[in-house]
């Protein structure tokens, strides 16, 4: 219990005794019995002391209704409450003759003294205990409100405990895939370091040779050191693909054009050579902007113009090895345009192939034929009428733009949001639009599906091409009059010779 409930208990207590003893010890001290008073002889006197309402109660309760003689002494006859909350008290008093020679008279004198001081007493404690009651509701209050914020803390802990819950639940779903990978590793790691130990005994023969010429056969060490070589570039080749596992991003390079349109690198130029190349819009142009590095794409420093001698369809173009690969508008010719020579170097129709938005992406946009490139070569991605409007895969000769080799899928071209190649695997997301994800991949190699669950995030919500640079590692994005940039990340297996 709190101190002011203390206090208040300690109060009531106390009045409750003093009206007792005065009940019984007033009438005794001062002499008088209980003989019939009649009723023209008595006298009510109104109490001079306010007395509090809870005292006044307990008058009421004792309910003195004594019948003396007004010769014998003062008497409590009843007691009652004014409107005001006021305690009047009812009294009999005796004759005055009386009073002034019973010597009674002055221990009741004393008495009421005694009686008036306790009232005051009474009075400061009543303000007292109606200020510590004032405290006690207060506090009540306080107390609710700190239950209720108490609940509200209790029910956002679980909330947030589940969701942290989720997260490392998340975030551990995100982890299994490492597993094997992390086992392959281990085999990885023995393999690099049996390059390690050949080596080691290459060099250790060098050094033999060195200070004895003519001890072992030099084309046979030379061959061995050839062989090595060409392992570990085997071996660095293989490094560079890998599975596509997660996309982060985008990074915003520039804001530029209208929704729709297409910007990219040379994957085969080399570290040096930067440029970027930007088309905009996916029909009824032929300008190609070039700029030198990607510090002056940003800043608008353009380098070069190219005026095409035919109109593109869609935004699905390719650079490759200093060439344009581009979709000729209303035709499913393909034609590959050098940007050193500024002539077509080639052109073939590819056959079947649907074109003008018989089988575009959910955009729209004359997206039909869709040209990419990744570590393997170039590509072309279409739907035809023989596929039932699924989508095909080509391979095509950079020279030439012969067809190489073709993969029909399951996948319906129009139900596709985007699609790109990584080391021969085709990616397809599902929507153009807010909550795209890659959906669906198709491998070359292996000439098998499955459905995956890649997300990313489309910060512009319409993403009107999406392709995959392998020397950046990056996907190239148009995003509703942006251009962005996606980082992958690729897990990478190593095949030993006991592997294949």
């Amino acid at each position: 219990m709190s101190p002011p409930l203390l206090k208040l208990g300690a109060v009531l207590s106390t009045m409750a005794m003093i009206s007792n003893w005065m009940s019984q010890t007033l009438p005794s001290l001062v002499g008088l019995n209980t003989t019939r008073l009649s009723t023209p002889d008595t006298l009510q006197v109104p109490s001079q002391e306010v007395m509090p309402e809870f005292l006044c109660k307990d008058l009421k309760l004792i309910n003195l209704m004594t019948q003396i003689s007004p010769k014998e002494g003062w008497q409590v006859y009843s007691s009652a409450q004014d409107p005001d909350g006021r305690c009047i008290c009812t009294v009999v008093a005796p004759e005055q003759n009386l009073c002034s020679r019973d010597a009674k008279s002055r221990q009741l004198r004393q008495l009421l003294e005694k009686v008036q001081n306790m009232s005051q007493s009474i009075e400061v404690l009543n303000l007292r205990t109606q200020r510590d009651f004032q405290y006690v509701l207060k506090m009540e209050t306080q107390m609710k409100g700190l239950k209720v914020k108490f609940r509200q803390i209790e029910d956002d802990r679980k909330t947030l405990m589940t969701k942290h819950f989720q997260e490392l639940k998340e975030k551990m779903d995100e982890l299994l895939p490492l597993i094997p990978v992390l086992e392959q590793y281990k085999t990885d790691a023995k393999l690099i370091t049996q390059f390690k130990e050949e080596i080691r005994n290459l060099s250790a023969v060098l050094t033999g040779i060195q200070e004895e010429i003519g001890a072992y056969d030099y084309e046979e060490l030379h061959q061995r050191v050839l062989s090595l070589e060409t392992r570990l570039r085997d071996c660095m080749k293989k490094l560079t693909c890998g599975k596509l596992m997660k996309i982060t991003g985008p990074i915003t390079v520039k804001t530029s054009g209208t929704r729709f349109g297409a910007w990219m690198t040379d994957p085969l130029a080399s570290e040096k050579n930067n440029r970027v190349w930007y088309m905009d819009s996916y029909t009824n142009n032929k300008i190609v902007r070039e700029y030198k590095s990607i510090a002056d794409f940003v800043s608008g420093a353009e380098s070069r113009t190219y005026n095409l001698p035919f109109k593109w369809a869609g935004t699905n173009h390719v650079v490759y090895n200093g060439s344009l690969y581009f979709n000729k508008y209303q035709s499913n010719i393909i034609i590959k345009y050098s940007f050193d020579t500024g002539r077509v170097l080639a052109q073939r129709s590819l056959e079947y192939a649907g074109f003008h938005n018989v089988y575009p992406y959910t955009w729209g946009g004359f997206s039909d034929i869709d040209l990419m490139a990744d570590e393997i070569g170039l590509w072309a991605v279409y739907a035809t009428n023989q596929n039932a409007g699924n989508i095909v895969i080509s391979q095509l000769n950079q020279d030439t733009l012969e067809v190489m080799k073709s993969w029909s899928t399951g996948y319906p071209k129009r139900s596709a949001g985007e699609s790109f190649m990584i080391c021969g695997t085709l990616y397809v997301t599902n929507s153009h639009l807010t909550g795209a994800k890659v959906y669906y991949s198709y491998s070359t190699k292996t000439s098998t599906y499955e459905y995956t669950d890649i997300p990313f995030h489309n910060q512009y919500f319409h993403i009107s091409m999406l392709d995959y640079n392998a020397r950046d590692r990056a996907l190239y994005a148009w995003n509703n009059g942006h251009q962005v940039l996606f980082n992958v990340t690729l897990f990478h297996i190593i095949k030993t010779e006991d592997d294949t």
